[in-house]
């Protein structure tokens, strides 16, 4: 199988998961801590799917120079977004 189509069939699973999650904060299926915690699982799913993007399609996985940079990049930017939501 083509590193394209794993890399599709990954992003259709955390896609997927996202969702999932996303309708059970919608429904009121978590509360309290468990919403927070569902809120931050959504942003690391986010996370993962840039870095799956980041790799299989803009293929930074053959430049790994490119591909340490743009990881640090968004793990710090996903770092800063998550603790803007758990402090706000």
């Amino acid at each position: 199988m083509a590193q394209v189509t794993k890399a599709w069939i990954l992003l259709l699973a955390l896609s997927g998961a996202s969702t999932a999650l996303s309708v059970a904060v919608m429904r009121g299926a978590l509360t309290g801590t468990a919403i927070t915690l569902g809120g931050a699982a959504i942003l690391t799913l986010a996370w993962a799917k840039a870095r799956t993007i980041l790799n299989a399609y803009l293929r930074l996985d053959e430049a790994p120079a490119f591909r340490r940079g743009f990881g640090l990049t968004l793990a710090l930017y996903a770092l800063l977004l998550l603790a803007l939501y758990l402090g706000g």
